[in-house]
């Protein structure tokens, strides 16, 4: 009789164990709908995290977008940009410990008339669960919390990098200049080198514009190009100019472009000469510029030239 307790008692909890798997297997099948694929989808909150959530919507919603070459993995996490969707498969689940868990999914791509791609391979992943409340939520995929919260840390510290050079430069140069409304300088980098010491040296083709506010459009009052290399130290957790070295204007201008930009003076004259690149950075610089400030602005004109539309499709 103990016996047979005794089988019995085991074989619940087998079929209890076997039933947990099936509800984690399951559960995390319902979690990969969320993974993020070119966007992030509003309801995924029900379904992750609370910090995984607001990480990701710091990445997908509050961030300026970055080249998909560049960052590919922060818009795409699986599929990539080629028209295909990903088919998951749940394979395995670890349960690791009593609210943690880790399953193993089999992503194949297939196209959005449902057909697979027999190009590709199948990948394997991982797609880690809490459990919080009661319910089993998303708490990471592929490790891409750490990434991301590494480069929302990388992004801000260059939007304050950049905050930080426009300041220097409307104080240094825009003040020299007939004055408007407003000091928007643009900022081309061009490249940037951190050194041994908590010094950085940044090199960047620069302009100054100083506008004034004419019903909804930025006129341009003066201007001017500033191209330099700027030393950059951090005071209080901002970065700051320390000093810099501008390139001469009249003859000696191309001397000094290749003494100040060295090994980074082909892609700084690459920029220089390309009116049109200046002009859609300035054009998206702007942008950022105007909504960042909530200005009521829709074009900006130069002297002599038709106004352009700020947010033209």
């Amino acid at each position: 009789m103990k016996r047979l307790f005794l089988i019995l008692t085991v074989a619940l909890a087998v079929a209890a164990c076997s039933d947990s798997e099936r509800q984690l297997r399951d559960r995390a099948a319902e979690l990969c709908k969320y993974i993020p694929d070119h966007e992030l989808r509003q309801e995924s909150r029900d379904y992750m995290t609370e910090d995984f959530y607001c990480v990701l919507d710091t990445m997908f919603n509050h961030l300026p977008e970055f080249e998909a070459m560049d960052h590919e993995w922060l818009y795409y996490f699986v599929t990539g940009n080629g028209g295909t969707i990903a088919d998951y498969t749940v394979t395995g689940v670890e349960l690791t410990d009593n609210t943690h868990a880790v399953a193993t999914i089999s992503v194949r791509q297939k196209w959005e008339d449902g057909s697979f791609d027999e190009s590709t391979d199948i990948e394997e992943h991982k797609l880690y669960m809490e459990n919080v409340d009661g319910v089993w939520l998303m708490s990471d995929f592929d490790g891409h919390k750490a990434d991301c919260i590494r480069h929302i840390a990388i992004n801000r510290w260059e939007q304050k990098l950049r905050v930080g050079i426009s300041t220097f430069l409307a104080e240094e140069f825009g003040t020299k200049y007939t004055q408007g409304d407003l000091c928007i300088p643009v900022l081309m980098i061009v490249a940037e080198e951190d050194c041994e010491t908590e010094i950085a040296w940044v090199w960047g083709d620069f302009w100054v514009f100083n506008y004034k506010i004419a019903g909804d459009t930025l006129k341009t009052v003066s201007g001017g190009n500033h191209p330099c290399r700027l030393q950059i130290s951090e005071l209080d957790g901002s970065p700051y100019v320390m000093g810099y070295d501008i390139v001469e204007d009249g003859a000696a201008n191309d001397r000094s472009a290749r003494e100040i930009f060295g090994k980074h003076y082909d892609v700084y004259q690459n920029m220089h000469s390309n009116e049109q690149v200046r002009e859609a950075v300035r054009k998206e610089q702007l942008q950022e510029y105007v909504k960042r400030n909530n200005l009521k602005v829709r074009y900006y004109q130069d002297y002599g030239w038709p106004a352009v539309e700020l947010n033209e499709r």
